[in-house]
């Protein structure tokens, strides 16, 4: 059985790499977990405990930091790397952070040691299309040692839940980490515009660092209510619960490069999704108002408040045209076969 070493000290339960594994073992591979102790001196240490020969390392998403130790390991052994950054941490810290001006020394400095870092590794494995040519870009890559896999919603969690029909009022969904990228203040403006339409109710679940504003901007909101965070498995009950599911709205070079898990997610349980529009969705995608999946402007909560009102009568129908997207286009055989392109571009054997 061919194996692949998972190196870092990785977060096995974000979804990702939850996916990622999963997709891994049902292609044939035996996955290895190494974490080590120093990222720094992992090659040392992975010398050391004499860590077996594979036939691929994976540097799973955010561990930028294993990146070197992970190479210079893998290039005596004669293994090749893929590096599945999901973020750039240059672009996070100037744009979503802003930690440093774009034009700072350290933001040039941080730049250079990602480029490095990246041109070391076999392969960049991106969430995207338009992720993959900005990372192709930024960093100067060759467009061969790049590839995107979907990020997709995890099989057989996320599926269709048999709910009651609900009387009004219809629940529109907002979930995740309240982060930048969300646009949030974009929801609450339009929720605040359809306050006078009884028969909606918006739900924004889950915490981070924008809650505390977007509390602040929802004060006195009657039709707004904030939700903690849930545990992960409990996520599909609570989606269809819902009768639209919002996506992100931020206005950032980040936020239209990318797909977010819950629009996967919410796709996957047949729930209508509302997003900002992207080059990132397929091109394949018609944005029909009738679908189940609305791109609207980013940042225009006019819009967005004027998509739920129309979609607010609860339609079935969109919720089926929702799941045959994720059928279509993101299911996990579409997953599988992109991988298994990924894999056969680095020759790497299958099982």
């Amino acid at each position: 059985m061919p194996k692949v070493i998972w190196w870092g000290r990785s977060d096995h339960n974000y979804s990702r790499n939850r996916i990622c594994r999963q997709l891994l073992r049902t292609l044939g591979y035996e996955v290895l977990d190494f974490v080590p102790r120093i990222s720094a001196l992992a090659d040392v240490e992975a010398q050391l405990k004499r860590l077996p020969n594979a036939d691929l390392v994976w540097v799973p998403c955010f561990r930028h930091r294993d990146v070197a130790a992970a190479t210079r390991w893998a290039r005596k052994k004669n293994i090749p790397v893929l590096f599945d950054p999901l973020i750039s941490a240059w672009q996070k810290q100037v744009y979503e952070r802003h930690k440093f001006a774009a034009d700072s020394v350290r933001a040039h400095k941080c730049l250079l040691r990602e480029s490095h870092d990246l041109q070391t590794v076999d392969m960049v494995l991106l969430d995207t299309q338009p992720q993959q040519h900005m990372f192709i870009q930024r960093f100067k890559l060759k467009p061969e040692k790049t590839a995107y896999l979907y990020v997709g919603a995890e099989q057989p969690l996320f599926v269709p839940v048999d709910m009651p029909t609900a009387a009004a009022p219809v629940e529109v969904l907002f979930y995740g980490s309240f982060i930048g990228l969300h646009g949030v203040e974009t929801v609450i403006a339009a929720a605040r515009l359809t306050a006078s339409q009884p028969h909606i109710r918006w739900v924004l679940l889950g915490d981070g660092p924008a809650k505390a504003r977007a509390q602040a901007l929802a004060a006195g909101l009657a039709n707004v209510r904030f939700e903690a965070s849930m545990p992960y498995t409990q996520l599909p009950q609570r989606i269809a619960q819902a009768g639209i599911v919002l996506g992100v709205f931020g206005d950032s070079e980040k936020a239209g490069q990318v797909i977010p898990n819950k629009v996967f997610q919410a796709l996957a349980c047949g729930r209508a999704v509302i997003t900002r529009a992207s080059p990132a969705y397929p091109q394949e995608i018609s944005n029909r108002q009738d679908g189940g999946l609305w791109q609207i402007e980013a940042a225009n909560p006019q819009a967005l408040a004027q998509a739920v009102m129309q979609w607010a009568d609860g339609s079935p129908a969109r919720g089926q045209a929702a799941h045959e997207l994720y059928r279509t286009y993101f299911s996990q055989t579409t997953l599988q076969q992109q991988l298994q392109t990924v894999l056969a571009a680095m020759g790497v054997t299958f099982a």
